[in-house]
């Protein structure tokens, strides 16, 4: 069976994040930016893993004992490292849920996945809940924030706060 190859793709941790409280730990800065890159992540049911392995069996690549060996610790390996993630994550991840969401939001908009908005679930926010949203903004982030909330809501707290932001 061939091996896996490495890809030349891997950036420093440092360059995908900006920082924050949930990334002090540099194994979990590590694997929060390797499961949040897309180019890192694959995702594959155990279903389509063993038909490769079976598919292998039956060529005469390798023997059906080693196949359901390589499988299962596949498997393995994945649920430890998953759950070692849960584990760290939960020992990290500390405060308000709208500290949460805005590591969160500042992690989407490092990695460059979701929605290229600043703030996700905008409209779905009150004036306040935006104002404390503002603070991680870059100045074309904030500008992209009161365009848009002038072409919708209108809210002048909010226009007022992104002006101010912006001094």
């Amino acid at each position: 069976m061939p091996q896996a190859r490495q890809t030349s793709r891997k950036k420093t941790s440092a360059s995908r994040s900006r920082g924050g409280s949930a990334t002090k730990d540099p194994g979990l800065r590590e694997q929060l930016s390797r499961y949040l890159d897309p180019r890192e992540v694959v995702v594959l049911t155990r279903e389509r893993v063993q038909e490769a392995v079976d598919d292998a069996v039956e060529r005469g690549r390798m023997t059906r004992d080693d196949a359901t060996a390589l499988v299962a610790a596949l498997f393995e390996r994945g649920r430890s490292q998953t759950d070692d993630l849960i584990t760290q994550l939960e020992g990290v991840v500390t405060g308000t849920p709208t500290r949460i969401v805005r590591e969160v939001d500042r992690a989407r908009r490092a990695t460059g996945i979701g929605s290229n908005f600043p703030i996700s679930g905008y409209d779905d926010l009150t004036a306040a809940e935006v104002g404390e949203r503002l603070g991680d903004l870059s100045a074309p982030e904030l500008r992209k924030v009161r365009d848009y909330e002038r072409r919708n809501a209108n809210r002048k707290s909010v226009l007022q706060n992104i002006e101010r932001k912006l001094g």
